[in-house]
């Protein structure tokens, strides 16, 4: 039997991991480190400070480091992540059946929280075999430790609530706000995994927007505005963090109303 955790651990903080994820941390036999490519090398080095700050020496030894599967860029984006989080499962099942042969204690640090934008737990479900058409898995149990996300860290950056008084919030990616618009009756939209400006498909006359870049990392960058006035600057800046660093991770919050009446 292996018992997976997924350790919650923020957004590149390493304040922001709770006690129950150092606990479930220093308890595992095996703790895995993906690897996603030198253009992102920011988040396993992250990864491996809070190993070295969290851990006694002796505990480095098992820390593991291994590479990720990268996703294919074809037009089919569904079946395209099909297939990557199988390759990812199989790489998973490859490290803890080679590494704990008898079974033990897996940690995995899932940046932000498992539970938002976030497929850990559908990967650790095809390793169990989970569905009608998995073939038979493994002996794995999960338990997920949470933690804060980045939605949590743009909100507290920028001092706002995440919704208007008495009024819904939607949850939204990049891709289905260009596909969709404003979705529903909501009056304040979050907006995860955009590759780039989706905001720029709506009218932006009445709307605020509060944008984070890196967040919870020294190199974190916000803004904040009417929609119409730092919509350009937001594009602009944008593109030149990532020109500088190689890759960017950032989230920002639409809304209609105001958010402090």
């Amino acid at each position: 039997m292996i018992h997976l955790s997924l350790i919650g651990i923020g957004t590149g903080n390493p304040d922001h991991i709770t006690l129950a994820g150092v606990r479930a941390l220093r308890e595992a036999e095996l703790i895995l480190l993906p690897r996603k490519g030198e253009a992102r090398s920011d988040l396993v080095d992250l990864r491996r400070l809070l190993c070295r700050s969290l851990l006694d020496e002796a505990a480095h030894s098992r820390v593991v480091e291994f590479d990720l599967p990268r996703r294919d860029g074809r037009d089919d984006y569904l079946g395209a992540v099909d297939d990557w989080h199988a390759a990812i499962a199989e790489t998973w099942r490859e490290q803890m059946t080679q590494r704990l042969p008898e079974g033990g204690r897996v940690a995995m640090l899932i940046w932000g929280d498992p539970s938002l934008y976030d497929s850990s737990l559908r990967i650790a479900a095809r390793l169990k075999g989970a569905g009608p058409e998995q073939e038979s898995g493994m002996a794995l149990e999960v338990d997920v430790v949470p933690g804060i996300t980045s939605l949590q860290v743009l909100t507290a950056e920028h001092c706002i609530p995440l919704n208007a008084l008495a009024e819904p919030v939607q949850v939204t990616t990049g891709r289905r706000l260009r596909e969709r618009g404003w979705p529903g009756d909501a009056a304040s939209v979050a907006v995860m995994l955009d590759a780039g400006g989706a905001f720029q498909s709506l009218a932006p006359e009445g709307l605020h927007i509060w944008w984070g870049a890196y967040l919870g990392m020294d190199k974190q960058c916000l803004i904040a505005g009417p929609l119409a006035e730092v919509g350009p600057a937001i594009v602009e800046r944008r593109a030149a963090l990532r020109e500088c660093h190689g890759w960017i991770m950032d989230v920002y919050l639409l809304a209609r109303r105001p958010l402090l009446k």
